[in-house]
């Protein structure tokens, strides 16, 4: 896949390892291939929640942007890498109701079919406690959508990051809800989206709040759901079949400042996880590589000046190479490329 960014460095990586920003400069083992906005100008002053899909004609980004988060003219806005850049952000989802009613959007999701449609999980609603999902579909890789439909009563589809296929056939989507306190459940659908079935809660609020699980998979149908929390940790969840039944919910070693996360299993098996290693703000943002999901060796730093950099997305397009997008600011998202070879 082409990389038409110009290969820069942030200002909070450069900083971290004390090097300058030129254009042309290069992490220390070469690991970041490329580093830029999606877009420099937009008809809306914030954007947060970004996502990423690989599809056969290239990646498509998508996130919620408007006035500011909550407010009712936050739509879905999606943007496509072409050979010579990202392409102009579209909207392509809202919450209008009626002419005289309007719901924020919130927290899009892209999945890609294999050999097959795109699909952008969103949800809708004055406030996280009482959202819905709804979703739309791509047939022609993200250029054009379908009409929104709505999810079944009680489905609010992946809550935050992308959902894993299963060998069956079965998508297993990370969700969870804030109504009666922080509650991670799973939701499953056998058809990309038409009918589903949820789980139980996997965690008793008493014990921790916790939502927006991100799923990493492992040998022998080993399932692994790290967490954002109120305990300033990053929590997790085991499943040894697949996700058919859960493990306790307990802590891990990583911090979390009440943020959100993302995680990819690499193909050579390793695990790659993006989020912030700090218990208070939203800075600095990491990347850190496992081989069992346990411990966890620190790779990179995507920023490290003040400010928030937050709401990682992360993928391994088809080429290998892996693709992080983030909120910078709440005014822009960053697009970085990673050789997760050259990554310790």
């Amino acid at each position: 896949m082409p990389i038409p960014h110009r290969l820069i460095v942030s200002a909070g990586l450069a900083a971290f390892f004390g090097w300058g920003t030129a254009d042309g400069a290069t992490a220390p083992n070469g690991a970041i291939l490329a580093s830029g906005f999606i877009y420099e100008k937009a008809p809306f002053p914030s954007c947060h929640a970004s996502t990423l899909t690989d599809t056969p004609a290239g990646l498509v980004a998508a996130w919620f942007g408007g006035t500011e988060e909550k407010h009712p003219d936050v739509g879905i806005w999606v943007s496509r890498l072409e050979a010579d850049g990202w392409t102009h952000p579209v909207e392509v989802a809202n919450g209008v109701q009626s002419d005289a009613l309007r719901y924020p959007t919130w927290n899009p999701v892209l999945f890609q079919v294999p050999d097959g449609e795109s699909i952008l999980f969103f949800k809708v609603g004055p406030s996280p406690s009482n959202w819905w999902g709804e979703r739309i579909v791509s047939r022609d890789h993200g250029r054009t959508w379908s009409k929104s439909e709505r999810l079944p009563s009680g489905m609010l589809g992946p809550i935050k990051n992308k959902p894993i296929l299963l060998d069956s056939g079965t998508l297993l989507c990370g969700s969870s809800t804030e109504d009666a306190g922080w509650i991670v459940h799973m939701e499953l659908t056998g058809d990309f989206g038409k009918t589903w079935t949820r789980s139980g809660p996997l965690n008793q609020r008493q014990e921790f709040g916790a939502i927006q699980p991100t799923l990493l998979s492992y040998p022998g149908g080993r399932i692994q759901a790290l967490c954002r929390s109120r305990q300033d940790v990053v929590v997790q969840v085991w499943s040894k079949d697949n996700g058919k039944s859960w493990g306790p919910m307990e802590r891990t070693d990583l911090p979390n400042p009440n943020a959100g996360l993302d995680g990819v299993t690499l193909r050579d098996g390793r695990q790659l996880l993006v989020y912030n290693h700090t218990r208070r703000g939203r800075s600095p943002l990491n990347v850190a590589v496992s081989t069992n999901g346990t411990a966890w060796t620190p790779a990179l730093v995507l920023e490290s000046d003040r400010g928030e950099y937050s709401y990682p997305a992360v993928i391994q397009a088809g080429d290998g190479k892996v693709h992080v997008s983030y909120t910078w600011k709440r005014e822009r998202i960053r697009h970085v490329v990673i050789d997760p070879s050259r990554l310790p």
